[in-house]
């Protein structure tokens, strides 16, 4: 998973007593059915045991876990929840694994300011339900909100169904505070609207826990609209439905929530929650609008004519909170819904321009129909955030390798049309090698610059995220252009 191990062996007993000698000792997990819990994120495809888990209850003991790493040069893991779908939180088999989901109060509520001062390992969904006494709201709204952490989505640069009109995680955070690998403190952002220096508060939003751990995040709280109001339309075409959506942004209109489901993606969704989905459609745009009452009408008016216009079949309203509630928990349970209709999926990530939506969905389909994978569509299609679920069966050898490669041939075409591999899961160990496609040797040797600035040991979540130039040059004389596997040292299954 690295160019060369370069961590000095230190002796499970020397590292087990340095952990405890910080740790209580039902903090640290070192039997093998333990740590097993810990072997992968959701992307369950790749698993490796770590050597040891550490379970912190507080700032101290994180520094204290990353001062005696960093003494015994040992490489440290942080995790959230492990909701990640890149990766980003797989252990190092001769690394420490430290889950930070102890960390999970909620600091502060400020009203007034509307703001929430929170531990990582607080979940997305909480912060809104401590914040609704208030009328106030988070809005970054991950389909895994009820589990994922607020910490994983600093890690990953989370968004949402709501993303396209409030922004990822960096676009609703004034300040985080962390550690560095050696245990020294820092903080990054503050509460004014502007700050002196260099805004390492993007930076740190997104980098996967290369740079750093967060023990405390002050995020942006939003007053609950006063109106919301949600369109389902149908279309017998993905295309037409892809054409809506260029059509409703090219008009200026900026929906709260811009969803799209192709026809196998709408028909699970029903038979799994019975949201009132039209099954007959071959897709399904939910658009949501929300201000005031007035703002509510006008806009909701002008994307059904934009709708009509680009062909929809039939358009319903959601006529009470209920209603509109069932339209979401059909798209927000489109991933389980998925995973009724085969043994395996795998989710990928990649976004597109909106323009090249329904020129990249023909071609997905088409190359599904020549490597013989299935694939089912639901994305964030307001930003061109695709989220293609390839339909596989992990226990037919040959299947999950082959699903693989069509991934990769997604990310290609992304970045073909002018994309980026990723959108909201981030890198991992998923999409590394699919950096060295996106991005010049220059490009990455300033990325590497950067973890060598926060981690000059490189002992936070070593191999991840960005890959070495060594690694790009082999790519270059192998799968890029003849079809071989990403990554082939990562265990798989």
């Amino acid at each position: 998973m690295r160019e060369s191990d370069t961590f000095p062996r230190v002796s499970d007993a020397d590292l087990f007593a340095a952990l405890r000698s910080v740790l209580p000792e039902e903090a640290v997990l070192t039997e093998a059915q333990a740590r097993r819990t810990y072997e992968s994120d959701g992307l369950s495809a790749y698993r490796q045991s770590p050597r040891v888990v550490v379970l912190p209850a507080d700032e101290q003991q994180v520094q204290a876990v990353l001062a005696a790493c960093h003494r015994l040069g040992v490489p440290v893991v942080a995790r959230g929840h492990g909701t990640g779908l890149s990766g980003g939180a797989l252990p190092l088999a001769d690394g420490v694994l430290m889950s930070m989901a102890r960390l999970n109060r909620i600091v502060a509520i400020d009203a007034h300011a509307r703001t929430a001062r929170v531990q990582p390992g607080v979940r997305n969904l909480a912060i809104s339900e401590a914040a609704a006494p208030h009328s106030l709201y988070y809005a970054p709204d991950p389909s895994s909100q009820i589990a994922c952490s607020i910490g994983g989505n600093v890690a990953e640069n989370s968004g949402g169904v709501h993303c396209l009109k409030y922004g990822l995680t960096v676009h609703n955070l004034l300040r985080v505070r962390g550690l560095l690998a050696d245990g020294s403190p820092f903080e990054a952002g503050g509460e004014g609207p502007d700050g002196p220096g260099f805004d390492l508060l993007a930076l740190l939003t997104g980098s996967e826990g290369l740079l750093a751990v967060i023990t405390e995040i002050t995020v942006r709280l939003l007053p609950k609209p006063r109106t919301v109001q949600a369109l389902l339309a149908a279309f017998d075409d993905v295309e037409r439905a892809g054409q809506a959506v260029a059509a409703i942004i090219a008009a200026g209109i900026i929906p709260a929530g811009l969803e799209m489901m192709d026809g196998p993606a709408t028909r699970a969704a029903e038979a799994y929650v019975h949201a009132n989905y039209p099954v007959d459609a071959e897709a399904l745009l939910i658009c949501e609008s929300d201000g005031t009452a007035e703002e509510v009408a006008d806009e909701v008016a002008r994307m059904r004519a934009l709708l009509e216009a680009a062909g929809a079949t039939e358009i319903r309203y959601s006529r009470d909170e209920a209603e509109r509630l069932k339209f979401w928990a059909g798209r927000k349970s489109a991933f389980p819904a998925v995973g009724r209709l085969s043994p395996d999926y795998y989710c990928i990530d990649g976004t597109i321009p909106r323009r090249t939506l329904g020129e990249v969905l023909r071609w997905m389909y088409a190359r599904s129909r020549e490597v013989g994978v299935d694939v089912v569509n639901v994305f964030h299609a307001g930003d061109g955030n695709l989220h293609p679920l390839l339909l596989f069966d992990a226990s037919k050898p040959g299947e999950f390798e082959r699903t693989e490669l069509f991934a990769n041939d997604i990310l290609r075409k992304c970045v073909e049309v002018g994309g980026t591999i990723t959108g909201e899961h981030g890198v991992g160990v998923e999409k590394i090698d699919a950096m060295c496609g996106q991005f010049a040797a220059p490009e990455l040797e300033t990325f590497h610059g950067l973890k060598h600035a926060f981690d000059a040991a490189g002992l936070l979540n070593p191999g991840k995220a960005v890959p070495t130039l060594h690694r790009c040059a082999e790519l270059g004389r192998m799968h890029v252009h003849h079809g071989e596997l990403p990554h082939p040292d990562l265990p798989r299954f």
